[in-house]
């Protein structure tokens, strides 16, 4: 599928309109069966939703990825980025497969450089990704707004955004190989990111390859990869302890599990970098 950049409107108040927005750990987020809804009455150039309802599947691969949901694995990222307190100021960081964007948005909050968000799908990017980054740069998502008692608003009425903030964002829709190539070609100016945060993107070993070469192609040198995952993806044979075996297979990196998420179905956060 290939790369393509998402211009952030230069009306934002569009990017929200007719949105309905939940909240989670300080974060706003676009209701996604409010998203599903509009898609089906026309609004998804890509038709992944009609799909995804035909087919009763959460993934149709090299159609649709799963970025409409919101994976629990995303939830254990977001609390270990907060306990073991990973520094975002002053860097560079890719949400990889970022779905709604909230691994992006947590690094932009904490003051990190640069964020750029890549979903496989552009409805996603344009429906989820871009409204909640928005909605999270803005005074609708602003401290004074989380600290009253009264609940957010359902609806943003005009969003004053700090375009500092936005300023600091790209989004690229289309598959990894692809991205990496634009970005590298690129006659923008890039540099390759300190952090890559990613969530619930070893689920298919198909795609292994793609993955790790995305990461060695971005990653800067002394870099950081989160990744979070499920032990094991049933139905589908991806998992942790597979993807830590093709990363020792292919000896470009060395990675850990520095958290194990025992509630539920097993899961991990590895850490990864360079050898």
């Amino acid at each position: 599928k290939a790369a393509k950049e998402h211009n952030i409107p230069e009306d934002i108040n569009k990017v929200l309109e007719n949105k309905v927005m939940e909240t989670t750990s300080d974060l706003y987020y676009v209701k996604m069966s409010a998203v599903e809804a509009t898609c089906l009455d026309g609004d998804d150039e890509e038709g992944i939703v009609s799909k995804t309802i035909s087919s009763h599947s959460d993934l149709i691969p090299g159609v649709y990825e799963g970025g409409l949901k919101i994976w629990e694995c995303t939830f254990d990222l977001i609390d270990y980025l907060s306990e073991a307190e990973i520094q975002f100021a002053n860097k560079t960081v890719l949400d990889l497969g970022c779905g709604a964007g909230l691994l992006g948005i947590v690094a932009l909050k904490g003051k990190a450089e640069k964020v750029h968000f890549q979903d496989y799908n552009s409805t996603v990017i344009d429906k989820i990704t871009l409204p909640n980054v928005v909605a999270n740069c803005t005074n609708w998502g602003s401290a004074d707004n989380r600290k009253s008692s009264k609940p957010p608003p359902k609806r943003p009425k005009k969003a004053e955004c700090s375009p500092d903030l936005l300023n600091k964002c790209r989004f690229f829709s289309g598959e990894w190989s692809e991205v990496s190539r634009l970005l590298l070609s690129s006659n923008k100016p890039f540099s390759k990111y300190n952090i890559i945060l990613t969530s619930e993107t070893i689920y298919n070993p198909d795609y292994y390859s793609a993955l790790h070469d995305t990461l060695a192609q971005l990653l800067d040198e002394n870099g950081r990869v989160y990744l979070a995952s499920k032990v094991l993806y049933f139905g589908v044979g991806g998992g942790t302890s597979l993807f830590e075996q093709f990363i020792e297979d292919r000896n470009v990196f060395r990675s850990s599990i520095v958290k194990t998420i025992d509630k539920g179905l097993q899961r991990t956060i590895m850490e990864i970098a360079f050898k």
